[in-house]
């Protein structure tokens, strides 16, 4: 159990897991992925479990149900990423400066988020975002 919601844990695919991020799409499983080899951790992507539908009422709408139907349910739609660190914390890696990227640099708040390209160490996280800074 986690002293907070920064650190949880979960088996993914039988194994136990410190849970990086949750309810991703593939692409972000993917870059997440290569920064944590990258860093020699093991990573291990499992689908996200389907979200709880609502019970249903009687004035449910037929179109919205035919819509519902015809949704392909053999691919999962998000996935949740774990490693099999457990003292892996997301806050801690990142602003402890403890990652790394393929091209030496330090993995910023920003270059994690996708919000750059390419990963600016050399600015502060506290002056990301600031005009003229």
């Amino acid at each position: 159990m986690a002293i907070n919601s920064n650190h949880t844990s979960e088996d993914l695919n039988g194994v136990k897991c410190a849970i990086v991020e949750k309810n991703v799409f593939k692409e972000r499983a993917d870059f997440l992925k290569s920064i944590l080899e990258y860093n020699k951790f093991t990573v291990v992507i499992a689908p996200s479990p389907p979200a709880k539908a609502p019970k249903s009422s009687p004035t449910v709408d037929a179109a919205a149900a035919e819509v519902l139907d015809q949704a392909p349910a053999s691919e999962p739609v998000s996935f949740t990423i774990g490693v099999t660190d457990m003292r892996f914390n997301t806050i801690n890696a990142i602003f402890g400066r403890l990652l790394k990227t393929p091209d030496g640099h330090i993995v910023t708040l920003a270059y994690w988020n996708q919000e750059e390209p390419v990963s600016n160490d050399e600015l502060p996280y506290f002056e990301h975002g600031k005009e003229g800074g």
